[in-house]
């Protein structure tokens, strides 16, 4: 009995070992990319273009009502431009992949990319992002702490979209974090210089 217990235990281990690892290098995280990179993009594009938009604004008028009018302006047109752009990238690629099976003759074992649900992710992703900031701005009265608030929130919201990407795509969280975050200090801090430089000419 001890011989055989002894043959066993080792036996057992290795596979439950084995399927432990099988288990963990089995899962494509590669899988998530299409639907990862249209979230992630989408609210980071949507959250660093109307910030940035609201910033150059800020940069030259006071007027807490411009900010807000022109960062929705921002909000629907980059909600509309995702979404078109999503859609005729997605449906090339559909166009694509259907052309290669009727090349080979074969049918699809796998459903096509659907360019309408992909349109209508990205837009929603692009508006979730751009909210932030408008909701950052609507509340605070004083010109220079509102753009305080924005550049603090948006930094936030952008450490977060960071974090959620990294541990979604099982990717380095700090790096992730940082790069994302310093584009979007690069972003705001470009558009303002420059839109308070051109403003100051009096174009």
């Amino acid at each position: 009995m001890a011989a055989k217990t002894d043959v066993c235990i080792p036996v057992c281990e290795d596979r439950s070992e084995h399927g432990q690892v099988s288990i963990g290098e089995d899962f494509d995280y590669s899988q998530r990319g299409q639907w990862l990179r249209a979230a992630v993009l989408g609210a980071t594009d949507g959250l660093v273009s109307v910030a940035s938009l609201m910033m150059g604004i800020g940069a030259v008028k006071q007027d807490v009502r411009v900010m807000i009018i022109t960062g929705f302006a921002g909000l629907v047109a980059g909600a509309c431009s995702m979404a078109i752009g999503e859609f005729v990238s997605v449906y090339s690629q559909r166009d694509v992949e259907v052309a290669q099976m009727k090349r080979e003759n074969r049918i699809a074992k796998e459903a096509l990319p659907n360019p309408i649900q992909a349109a209508v992710a990205s837009a929603l992703a692009f508006m979730v992002g751009a909210i932030v900031p408008l909701l950052a701005a609507a509340f605070v009265v004083d010109h220079k702490v509102r753009l305080g608030v924005v550049v603090a929130t948006v930094s936030l919201a952008l450490v977060v979209f960071g974090w959620i990407g990294a541990v979604l795509g099982k990717t380095p969280v700090i790096k992730s974090s940082v790069r994302i975050l310093v584009g979007g200090w690069m972003a705001m801090g470009i558009t303002f210089g420059l839109t308070k430089c051109i403003g100051s000419t009096g174009l």
